[in-house]
């Protein structure tokens, strides 16, 4: 195979879902090596009608999560349709090792900036205690629908499983 060598890694941020590494293995089939991370000048928002969070810039703000570290173009191919219309994947600089690293890296920002449907603090362990199960079963529901030729948008199957319309039209302005 002459191609090997010529694939590049990327690193991911990531804040929500994606810190459980049991959502992680059912998306990229392995867990890839992580770390923890700080994303400076961003808020982690709750979003009405959703069970996962969404970020945007907001001064002296700071969103704690873990960077997702040598994911390959396939896995980043993955994981942007996972986060779908609803997001844009961003490089942004993070801090590793309590401030004193800095890391360029991919994360994916909330498309719709004046959203109104944002609201307060996203709560992992929450999150974890309460949402994961059934996000798992959405996520596995998205993996098999990412293998046919003409799969469902991520947003389709979650509103297909959690059994509500989001209104996610403000995200395709």
């Amino acid at each position: 195979m002459s191609a090997v060598g010529t694939q590049q890694l990327h690193n991911v941020f990531v804040y929500g879902s994606l810190m459980a590494d049991d959502v992680v293995r059912v998306l990229l089939k392995r867990v890839p090596h992580s770390s923890l991370a700080i994303l400076h000048g961003y808020h982690r928002f709750s979003i009405k009608g959703r069970v996962y969070p969404a970020i945007l810039p907001v001064e002296n703000n700071k969103v704690t999560g873990k960077v997702l570290l040598g994911i390959t173009d396939p896995e980043l191919y993955i994981l942007d349709e996972f986060e779908d219309v609803e997001y844009e994947r961003s490089t942004v600089e993070i801090s590793l090792n309590e401030g004193t690293e800095k890391l360029q890296t991919h994360t994916y920002i909330w498309s719709n900036k004046n959203d109104p449907n944002l609201y307060g603090d996203w709560d992992f362990e929450e999150w974890k205690s309460v949402h994961m199960d059934d996000f798992i079963k959405m996520t596995n529901g998205f993996v098999e629908e990412l293998k046919l030729p003409d799969s469902k948008p991520r947003v389709t199957v979650y509103e297909s499983l959690y059994g509500q319309d989001c209104g996610h039209d403000s995200a395709d302005s």
